[in-house]
């Protein structure tokens, strides 16, 4: 087998293992699209997040320079901080941003490069990046050994997969969230456990990373 075809389905491989869960992340984030979330917000997020996430991870391929998995954990604080504060947003302030959203909608750009910063700008996009880090962020461990084992082609071709691999499991998540059933539950009960979802998946990652035993009266 060659290098470049070891590459490629180490790169699958990889990509498909470090992130199963995040379909799960992205079906409730495309029962929450609306006037003022919309579908490009998590596209852009998404490989936002995960841009993020090979950059940290480049080391490996560079020297090995690793990172503690307890401090990688402190990355759950994020989606904590974004859950308390969707539970802490008054439901009329949610109703004056959707209105005040509907009303300015005639004034979106037309010229489409305009329209892409404005979006990539845009603080949900940021939100939806922060979760993608947050809940990739031990992926940083996986592909830290899997970029120092190959040589410049073949990381170029394992982060081409990568990449195409962040919109196939978009549209994945997106057609899911567009079945009757799936659609159905997650709008009728899909706001109100989001800020749940993302509260718990920070916890978790927190505590499966082992952050607690930074604490200093955890420790020894």
């Amino acid at each position: 087998m060659s290098k470049l075809t070891t590459a490629l389905t180490e790169g699958i491989i990889a990509f498909s293992a470090t992130n199963i869960d995040d379909i799960i992340i992205l079906l409730v984030f495309f029962s929450q699209v609306d006037v003022n979330f919309r579908r490009r917000h998590i596209l852009l997020g998404q490989y936002l997040g995960f841009t993020a996430i090979i950059i940290a991870s480049l080391p490996g391929f560079f020297g090995g320079l690793a990172i503690k998995r307890e401090w990688i954990g402190l990355l759950g604080l994020l989606p904590i901080a974004i859950g308390v504060q969707q539970l802490l947003s008054k439901k009329e302030e949610n109703i004056t941003v959707q209105t005040v959203s509907t009303d300015f909608r005639q004034f979106t750009p037309t010229n489409p490069v305009l329209s892409l910063i404005l979006s990539i700008l845009h603080p949900q996009t940021y939100k939806v990046a922060a979760v993608t880090i947050a809940n990739g962020g031990d992926n940083i461990s996986i592909y830290i050994p899997l970029f120092a084992g190959h040589d410049l082609k073949s990381l170029v071709l394992i982060l081409g997969i990568f990449f195409i691999m962040v919109g196939v499991w978009c549209a994945i998540a997106y057609l899911l969230s567009r079945q009757p059933t799936i659609a159905n539950i997650l709008s009728r009960y899909g706001k109100a456990v989001v800020p749940f979802v993302l509260i718990g998946l920070g916890l978790f990652i927190i505590y499966e990373r082992g952050t607690f035993r930074l604490l200093p009266w955890l420790k020894g």
